[in-house]
């Protein structure tokens, strides 16, 4: 059922854009004035694919009446998105501005603002631009990258930590899309279970939907946009929608939202929900470190360990318990206490003392 539906509803956008481009034709040919007849139209479209189906059942019951355009093609909503970002950012985040303009044709773009304003001026820079919706990427440490995602100038506003980026030109994916194309939007089915999730949908989308009749876009609908809520974070993938089987393949970029706060005004105002579970990324790096020195301090304990265990072995060693098993005790012998002292040895001195030769002489004589 959901490849026939995909089929269908692709069959009915191409179909409006033939209507849509017979219409203008019309007009032109008429010297600007209207559509001789804005009454609707009855188009022809198989609702099942099967042939066998198609050629039992009369072409009566798949006449499908397609009404004439609402607006006839006019532009009626305004949406407009400001992408910029603050000084400090790297080339990953700005590679992800790029996309994230690419594939919204409905965004305009900006200087880099400094550090040092604050963030309400951002409300009269979106008024300057004429822009109700914007995306704001704060870079703090030229390591951790925040995103804001505000409905100018009234709010809600949210603040996001962004993890995991990865950019069109590092992923190369196989899936491509028709660039200024109408995106469709998939949400997670939590988005529904909590309020700060609900506000944060439509935040979603009216930021990321491009207006339909929008001057930048195209009628063609070949792209959706998935936001997923996994692990407390909310998931971005972007994926192509192949024609003939309705099938997947993602696109890119994707990256990862930690949502921090919630905030009632745009850029600020009273906090509607803060993440209880959100961990800032200098505690983070902190625990990181701290992790670090730990396994650090145990591989010198057990160092210590080892060096008192070699020297323990060593002094038992110097002693061996078996050398006396084989010794057999002496006989005790009665203690002989001398009473006297005893006498001086007498011992001859002779002072002239023949050599060895002349007593050999002697004898001889």
């Amino acid at each position: 059922m959901g490849v026939h539906l995909w089929v269908n509803l692709l069959d009915i956008v191409w179909f409006s854009r033939d209507l849509h481009g017979n219409m203008a034709a019309s007009k032109r040919k008429r010297g600007g004035q209207g559509p001789v007849n804005k009454k609707a139209k009855k188009g022809k479209f198989v609702v099942d694919q099967r042939e066998s189906q198609a050629e039992a059942e009369p072409e009566t019951k798949n006449e499908v009446t397609v009404p004439a355009p609402v607006s006839m093609g006019k532009w009626t909503n305004k949406e407009r998105v400001l992408i910029f970002s603050s000084r400090g950012i790297n080339f990953r985040t700005r590679h992800l501005m790029q996309d994230l303009r690419t594939m919204m044709p409905h965004a305009k773009a900006d200087t880099k603002m400094d550090r040092k304003d604050k963030l309400f001026v951002i409300n009269e820079v979106c008024e300057m631009k004429n822009c109700n919706k914007c995306l704001f990427f704060e870079a703090k440490k030229k390591q951790d990258l925040y995103m804001w995602i505000s409905n100018c100038p009234h709010g809600p506003s949210a603040k996001f930590l962004v993890q995991n980026i990865h950019t069109l030109a590092e992923l190369k994916m196989t899936g491509n899309c028709l660039k200024g194309s109408r995106p469709l939007l998939s949400f997670d089915p939590k988005f529904d279970t909590e309020p700060h999730y609900a506000v944060l949908k439509e935040l979603f989308i009216q930021t990321f939907s491009t207006p339909r009749y929008h001057p930048r876009s195209q009628p063609f609908v070949d792209h959706v946009f998935t936001f997923t809520i996994v692990d407390n974070r909310i998931w971005f993938r972007n994926y192509q929608i192949i024609e003939e089987n309705a099938a997947l393949v993602e696109i890119g970029p994707r990256f990862v939202l930690n949502l921090m706060k919630v905030f009632q005004g745009s850029f600020g105002g009273p906090t509607l929900y803060e993440n209880p579970v959100f961990q800032s990324p200098n505690l983070h790096r902190q625990q990181l470190r701290l992790a670090a020195a730990a396994k650090v301090r145990e591989k010198q304990a057990v160092k210590d360990l080892q060096k008192v265990k070699r020297t323990m072995a060593k002094e038992t060693l110097d002693k061996d318990v078996t050398d006396d098993v084989f010794l057999t005790p002496a006989e005790k012998k009665p203690v002989h206490i001398q009473t006297e002292a005893p006498e001086p040895k007498v011992v001859k001195k002779n002072k002239h003392k023949a050599f060895k030769r002349q007593r050999m002489q002697r004898l001889r004589r």
